[in-house]
């Protein structure tokens, strides 16, 4: 690699952090007055220091996420724009709805926290499409089979999808966040955590919506991750490396600085070792699942020493029906 081409990347990267800051700190605009009045501890780092590591570690997200596509123009910028939104967003903030609604997020600043990222998602995600010389359609000639399998196989892998993000939500949260007393006493709870099990009846018995609610959740993670499963053109791990940053890394990053809405550091601190965690292993596993059909448990665990990278027998076509999206 040239340097020539280091400077010319660390140029583009320098263009796209700038736009960030500027579209973020202006989408931030819907939250002010709003916000509750009580005073938050203070974060990991200063709140200015805090915002500069958010916008590095985003637009390099972002920037990875771009260049690893196979597709470009107005294709890969409305795709992603989408997907980031609903991942760094939407799936976050009808979270904050659900558990925060009545804690610290009022009726009036609930609307504005879905607002607030519209300008990064959707005005600096195609300006980076373009900065990074992906601004005209790209066609990939090459077999694509990500996404391709029966119907069937959607069906039950959608299944251990929402089984897995299910038990990976819970175990993080109970075994990571649960263990912190403040949390818990910021959650109404007070006091020894009660065993696990114990803990986890008396949840869904108190709260019957929960389960569903996550089970949606699940689903929505999964739509957000098909346009970078399907639009990759590098290997399974990078990918499955791609999608587990952009569902763990952008939404708790923000949790190293102080927030009126978890005003308690102990908290924001176990949310966020408990949420980057979970959600960049159950990216990993969705990627994992649907970058390809498999024929089988051993091809799913990659021990059918018969079949090649795409899952199809050594000079045999796909001749089956297949779904993709």
């Amino acid at each position: 690699m040239s340097i020539k081409t280091v400077l010319s990347f660390v140029l583009r990267y320098a263009l796209i952090f700038v736009l960030f800051s500027v579209f973020f700190v202006a989408g931030s605009g819907a939250v002010a007055g709003k916000m509750p009045a009580g005073a938050s501890e203070p974060g990991l780092v200063s709140d200015g220091v805090g915002l500069l590591i958010m916008v590095a570690v985003e637009t390099l997200v972002l920037t990875a996420l771009i260049l690893t596509s196979r597709w470009g123009g107005w294709k890969l910028a409305i795709l992603l724009s989408l997907a980031y939104y609903g991942a760094v967003t939407f799936l976050m903030q009808i979270e904050t709805w659900y558990f925060l609604s009545n804690i610290t997020v009022s009726p009036d600043l609930l609307p504005a926290l879905f607002i607030m990222r519209i300008p990064v998602s959707f005005v600096v995600i195609p300006l980076a499409v373009w900065i990074l010389g992906k601004g005209k359609t790209q066609t990939d000639n090459k077999p694509n089979h990500a996404l391709v399998m029966p119907i069937r196989q959607w069906v039950w892998k959608s299944a251990l999808i929402a089984a897995a993000y299910v038990t990976l939500y819970w175990s993080a949260g109970y075994f990571i966040a649960w263990q912190n007393p403040e949390l818990r006493a910021f959650y109404g709870q007070p006091g020894e955590a009660l065993p696990f099990w114990t803990h986890t009846l008396n949840t869904y018995h108190n709260d019957p919506g929960l389960l569903p609610f996550q089970i949606l959740r699940a689903m929505l993670w999964m739509v957000c991750a098909l346009p970078i499963i399907r639009g990759s053109k590098v290997n399974l791990w990078w990918t499955a490396l791609l999608v587990g940053a952009m569902f763990g890394l952008p939404q708790n990053i923000g949790h190293i600085i102080s927030n009126p809405l978890l005003p308690i550091a102990s908290m924001r601190l176990s949310h966020m070792i408990e949420t980057t965690s979970s959600t960049f292993v159950f990216g990993m596993i969705v990627a994992w699942l649907l970058h390809r059909e498999h024929k089988s448990i051993k091809d799913l665990f990659g021990l059918d020493i018969n079949r090649d990278e795409n899952g199809t027998t050594s000079g045999q076509p796909i001749s089956s029906p297949r779904v993709t999206f």
